[in-house]
């Protein structure tokens, strides 16, 4: 499970917080880490002197340019969140995304990612709107922040403890049974709702200057059923179909009223 694991910062600002990652990575048993974005040097002394012996994690870190490309063959993406959301995401304790994992990455190719944002600002609205569930850390709302290398510590500690009570031999699958198609990855997600979205503005059900939360609740929807790989290519040849029949349908409008 933990070698199924990546952690992933967004724009992180201070070296010191990627090398401090890169150990606390290192002391759990991790080894994936990804950057997007950073707004730092990655790869100087700073962070490698903070890393304290992970050296290496830090120099195999991948910087990607966005989060969708970060997290492109993840099956379970899980996102860090200290504020309250207007519309509603499933939302786990450390706790319970730890007992959640094994299960999470049971299948062959699962790939899971654990996404923290920006030390000032955290994770927009959209990024945490392409997480399957976000997570938060009950500290004292009194003193809530944590430190990025701090907030990485307590979740990874979680998921080793859940590796360490796990029977990796007969791990439960997310259904209770072994499942006919592998989930699909956040790559095939992103692509179904770039697709879904273009097909509800033509066909009039979605106006992009009018959203009213469409298509985060759809996301929303999507994101909490699991599917897998035979179910998305089913949802986009439904959608290829619904294309055909509005092209078709436009193009007989425009006959007639050249006619």
């Amino acid at each position: 499970m933990l070698d199924k694991l990546r952690i992933v910062l967004i724009g992180t600002s201070h070296p010191g917080n990627i090398g401090g990652t890169a150990r606390a990575m290192h002391n759990m048993g991790l080894a994936d880490l990804a950057l997007v974005a950073p707004r730092c040097e990655v790869y100087g002394s700073e962070s490698h002197a903070r890393a304290s012996g992970a050296d290496a994690l830090v120099s195999n870190a991948r910087v990607h340019a966005t989060l969708e490309e970060a997290v492109s063959d993840c099956t379970f993406v899980v996102g860090a969140s200290a504020r309250v959301r207007h519309l509603p995401w499933p939302m786990l304790t450390p706790r319970a995304l730890g007992e959640r994992l094994p299960r999470e990455c049971a299948p062959e190719n699962a790939r899971a990612a654990l996404v923290f944002g920006r030390e000032d600002s955290g994770m927009t609205n959209g990024e945490l709107q392409r997480c399957h569930a976000h997570v938060h850390i009950p500290t004292n709302p009194d003193f809530s922040s944590l430190n990025l290398a701090a907030a990485v510590q307590v979740l990874a500690y979680e998921c080793r403890l859940a590796f360490l009570g796990s029977d990796t031999e007969d791990t439960e699958t997310p259904f209770g049974v072994e499942w006919d198609n592998p989930p699909a990855t956040h790559d095939d997600l992103e692509r179904f709702f770039e697709h879904l979205e273009r097909t509800l503005i033509d066909i009039d059900f979605h106006d992009p200057d009018n959203p009213r939360q469409l298509m985060a609740r759809l996301r929303r929807l999507f994101l909490r059923t699991h599917i897998d790989s035979m179910e998305m290519n089913i949802l986009r040849g439904i959608l290829g179909a619904v294309n055909k029949q509005s092209r078709a349908l436009a193009a007989r409008k425009d006959g007639d009223g050249n006619g």
